[in-house]
């Protein structure tokens, strides 16, 4: 329902924020399944991604959120689900590959928690193993280290052509692949990263 209101009120909360979106804009309407990834700079990204994306997204969080009644009414009503952090939690997993299945947009961070001191940790290689599992497009973003600096600070955040897993696999083992692909993807991410800072100066 809170995501429902979100979209109605999405006009309003753009004139807010007036996010500045660079690249592949067409990329975040792409038709049918798709896995959105972005770095991860705030508490704030998953509203920005929502503002500025024209699909409803699906996101998980760390389970630690849904601990409070509130928290669980909250973030369920965005279509947030859990995920335990400190394990391999194949639900959360299989939550993913079936809300693909379905066709819908599944929004995750791959380095699984915000950055610190304006560098990318490692990616997790829960992200890969969704894509090479659903086989659905994976659509890049980054967002500026310095999006929410100021509470006047216009959000930037640009947007890469969507990558396929197929494209990537090679005659070796799952868990190869999966670390193939996961680097792909950073690797996109990074160049992503070096564009909008030209585009910013």
């Amino acid at each position: 329902m809170l995501y429902l209101i979100l979209y109605f009120f999405k006009p309003i909360l753009w004139i807010l924020f007036r996010p500045k979106v660079y690249g592949n804009r067409k990329a975040l309407g792409v038709k049918g399944k798709a896995i959105f990834i972005c770095n991860h700079v705030s508490m704030r990204d998953p509203l920005m991604l929502a503002i500025i994306s024209p699909r409803i997204i699906h996101f998980m969080a760390k389970k630690e959120v849904f601990d409070t009644k509130l928290g669980k009414i909250f973030f369920r009503s965005m279509f947030v689900f859990p995920v335990d952090r400190g394990t391999a939690d194949l639900k959360s997993l299989r939550n993913a590959l079936a809300l693909l299945d379905k066709g819908k947009v599944f929004g995750i961070f791959p380095e699984g928690r915000r950055m610190v001191a304006y560098r990318m940790d490692e990616f997790e290689l829960g992200t890969a193993f969704i894509a090479m599992r659903s086989d659905a497009p994976v659509v890049p973003m980054y967002l500026d280290n310095d999006s929410y600096k100021k509470w006047y600070t216009r959000p930037k955040i640009i947007v890469g052509d969507p990558i396929y897993a197929s494209e990537t696999k090679m005659n070796v083992s799952r868990r190869e692949n999966e670390v193939i692909f996961m680097q792909r993807l950073r690797n996109s991410l990074e160049s992503l990263k070096k564009e909008l800072e030209k585009k910013c100066r």
